[in-house]
């Protein structure tokens, strides 16, 4: 029986308030965030951490003082083991978050001591990003590399597209549908932003959110949807790919139009979902006078979601991988195209 490790990468998220500040430290000194050299991206960092750590730790208190993300995870973990159990493998599952614990530096130490065969790399993301995956999977291949793990290591890059993912999406969405009675409300799917520079520079991640979306639309199957793709969660000065999530709330209340908001990009529930969406948006909306404002949850642990990822491992796993990978769903010469092939960055 071969023994398979599988981490499980997140963003991560601070567990107490007193953790806010070095949380956002480690976010913003990642070079994949802050592009600058590293001496002047450590100070930037220094400065907007601390600037903005007050300011993070009044949300964080809203939802309890501190990120729920690990145990969502932890709980997807489970969930994905059991999915996965087989006669002819032994799938341990570990989990690595990028900005706080537990990092990667001590979950490649505890892989190692697992002495795998085989070592599957899942991001928790189902569109690829230089700023997620790609900085998850270069972390982990450094601290491997320092812990002289070389056990054969794949990557699902990406899975924007999958069975599992959409069925889940367009299962909560419809099922809401159902319940609301009048006019069918405008389709907001709001996706994580990212700087428009880092995009024009050959992220694919919004090429992705809208093959996501497209997949989600033909999967729902309703005539005449009113539906748009929109971006959130900005921070800084530099211009940010739009439409921003707070237009379309605003264009839909000048049209008296109720709007469903769909967190696309994200698989659990966090503080973007939780305050952002639940509280700021909510709000913003009923000032701008949405008639009807709903949020769908993420998929989280959605029996179609978690199936389709233990499909995806296991399709990796056989060396048949799925046309969802690699160049034909990454529409730049990226990393991922390698990552896909089984390859390492």
């Amino acid at each position: 029986m071969a023994r398979k490790a599988m981490v499980l990468f997140n963003l991560g998220g601070p567990d107490t308030l007193a953790a806010v500040e070095p949380f956002l430290f480690n976010l913003f000194n990642d070079p994949a965030i802050i592009r600058l050299p590293k001496i002047f991206r450590y100070l930037v960092a220094k400065l907007i951490s601390k600037r903005r750590a007050p300011i993070a730790q009044e949300i964080y208190k809203k939802i309890g003082g501190k990120s729920p993300l690990l145990p969502q995870t932890i709980k997807q973990a489970a969930a994905l083991a059991k999915a996965l159990e087989s006669e002819d493998d032994d799938y341990k599952i570990f989990i690595a978050m990028r900005y706080w614990n537990p990092r990667a530096t001590e979950i490649v130490r505890e892989v190692a001591n697992f002495d795998p065969d085989e070592v599957i790399l899942l991001p928790l993301y189902p569109q690829y990003s230089t700023t997620t995956t790609e900085s998850s999977v270069k972390e982990w291949l450094t601290e491997a590399t320092k812990a002289k793990l070389t056990d054969p290591t794949s990557t699902l890059c990406c899975y924007p597209t999958d069975t599992g993912f959409v069925d889940a999406y367009a299962d909560l969405i419809s099922s809401r549908l159902e319940k609301i009675e009048g006019d069918r409300p405008r389709l907001l799917f709001s996706a994580h932003g990212l700087p428009k520079k880092i995009v024009d520079a050959g992220d694919p991640y919004p090429w992705q959110v809208e093959q996501s979306v497209t997949a989600i639309v033909e999967k729902l199957d309703l005539a005449n949807l009113d539906y748009s793709i929109c971006y959130q969660s900005r921070v800084g000065p530099v211009e940010w790919i739009k439409p921003s999530t707070d237009e379309e709330i605003e264009r839909a209340g000048a049209a008296k139009k109720a709007v469903m908001i769909i967190p696309v990009a994200f698989v659990s529930e966090h503080s973007e979902t939780l305050v952002e969406l639940d509280i700021e948006y909510a709000e913003l909306a009923e000032k701008c006078g949405v008639p009807a404002y709903y949020r769908i949850p993420t998929v989280t642990l959605h029996p179609a979601f978690i199936g389709g990822l233990a499909s995806l491992v296991k399709n990796l796993v056989k060396g048949e991988v799925s046309s969802l990978c690699g160049r034909a769903i990454c529409p730049k010469t990226l990393t991922a195209c390698a990552l896909a092939q089984k390859d390492i960055i």
